[in-house]
């Protein structure tokens, strides 16, 4: 039996009772920018969607650095900060269940 979150779509509609037989695959269609309607008696309970990342325009990060900041923009700007995401993976503030 095909489920119906399988459907290779943007929004897919889907019952409780599914959410709850395989959350792991929900949850992961959302991860990857499917948005998920979770039904209740055919109506319409909760969405899922995924989070926006939160973005800043250059300017507004410029405008954070502190007046004695020696950040320059120069040819190696880009390299740094993926350098600087990369050795950021973790969470900053680990959930409580960890």
């Amino acid at each position: 039996m095909r489920k119906r979150y399988d459907i290779d779509m943007a929004c897919v509609h889907i019952s409780e009772t599914e959410l709850t037989r395989d959350i792991r695959a929900i949850l992961h269609r959302v991860e990857t920018g499917t948005e998920v309607i979770i039904e209740r008696n055919a109506r319409p309970l909760a969405i899922l969607r995924p989070v926006a990342p939160v973005s800043r325009k250059l300017s507004e990060c410029i405008a954070m650095l502190s007046g004695d900041s020696t950040a320059t923009i120069d040819r190696d700007f880009a390299r740094d900060v993926q350098d600087a995401i990369e050795s950021h993976r973790e969470p900053l503030e680990p959930p409580a269940w960890d």
